[in-house]
């Protein structure tokens, strides 16, 4: 009796000290202090993946020089010269930079949260196939269904609950989907399916893959919509006269309507969950518009890379990138400089609904 009697002080007394340490990274670790929610969990692909396609046989990959040059700890496989949007939010929230889940190995770790996103993947398994490895979302949720039981073996399931409802996680997924599926030309998804069917048969799988989180214990969900794909340097670069392509963005805007109706029946179905949706296409649209209004000059080619409008071949390694990196929109042929990724944050933390709905982040923190 004793025995067992001192094995469970001994248990409670690690509960408590790993508490105590999560506590203390929080007050030293976020650039604001007391943070809002305990943790942030991110999935997506290039936009916000920060190290995972490091050390995968993958051709996605972005952990070499000119990445991260102004990021303070260099490349780090972030595509782009700095932050994320993911990294923005995470210092909103009032956390520390979330690692990516190839790096957190131990319970103190992912308390606070943890990056699954992955270059190239997509809500489908098979698209991103040309860049080789990388992790389709499937896969991202099954390490965040790991994760959760990990949380759960270290401080007990009714605590584990309870700190992933009030967590957020961040999901932006279908970039892949299409430039990387839908518009390659050894893919057969444009011969069997219209852009409508399409756009129907990725929000399928959606749904039922944001279920799966909600099931493994997520509750408050920011899903991202897909930006403006029709105005990347990678598109421009396909015709002379360097234009923004509308056929590329009308495949992306059922696509987006989709997602936003989804989100409304997964807000009435599932008890206690609670979705928002972010309108990157109108942030990007915004920005397109009227960049000087946003302190950018520069909209239509890629800070770092090669060919007609920096597009026909993205950055490679040591490649110097242009000077002035806050007046561009575009870092290189498929991503956002980090100025754009600081501004997509911040009106996803405290834009109206017209950008974030039905609640911004901040409110969503407090729900």
């Amino acid at each position: 009796m004793m025995a067992g009697s001192l094995r469970l002080e001994l248990q409670c007394l690690f509960v408590l000290l790993l508490l105590l340490l999560t506590l203390a990274a929080a007050a030293s670790g976020s650039g604001s202090g007391e943070s809002r929610v305990p943790a942030l969990f991110v999935f997506g692909d290039s936009l916000i993946d920060n190290g995972n396609n490091n050390n995968l046989a993958s051709l996605a990959k972005a952990n070499y020089f000119p990445y991260g040059i102004d990021f303070a700890a260099g490349p780090t496989g972030r595509f782009c010269n700095g932050y994320t949007i993911v990294d923005e939010l995470a210092d909103l929230l009032g956390l520390p930079l979330v690692p990516p889940y190839s790096q957190a190995s131990t319970v103190q770790q992912v308390l606070q949260g943890v990056n699954y996103a992955s270059a190239a993947a997509g809500i489908l398994d098979d698209s991103g196939g040309n860049f080789v490895g990388r992790i389709p979302f499937n896969e991202q949720i099954g390490y965040f269904e790991s994760t959760a039981s990990q949380i759960a073996g270290a401080i007990g399931a009714a605590a584990a609950g309870g700190r992933l409802a009030r967590s957020i996680l961040f999901v932006g997924m279908g970039s892949n989907d299409y430039l990387n599926n839908y518009l390659m030309p050894n893919y057969d998804t444009r011969r069997r399916y219209d852009p409508q069917q399409f756009a129907d048969l990725l929000v399928r799988h959606y749904a039922a893959q944001l279920t799966r989180l909600y099931k493994a214990g997520g509750r408050k969900f920011v899903v991202a919509g897909v930006g403006a794909l029709g105005c990347i340097p990678s598109v421009l670069a396909q015709n002379i006269a360097g234009q923004c392509s509308q056929e590329v963005d009308d495949l992306v805007l059922p696509f987006n309507a989709n997602v936003r109706a989804m989100l409304d029946g997964l807000n009435t179905d599932l008890p206690g969950a609670r979705f928002t949706y972010l309108d990157n296409f109108r942030v990007f649209r915004a920005i397109l518009s009227n960049p000087a209004a946003f302190g950018f000059s520069v909209v239509d080619r890629g800070c770092c890379g090669i060919g007609r409008n920096g597009g026909q071949i993205t950055c490679l390694p040591f490649m110097p990138p242009c000077v002035d990196r806050d007046r561009y929109v575009f870092w290189d042929a498929y991503h956002p400089t980090a100025a754009v990724n600081v501004i997509i944050a911040r009106e996803a933390f405290r834009g109206a609904t017209d950008v974030v709905d039905p609640v911004n982040v901040q409110q969503l923190a407090t729900l």
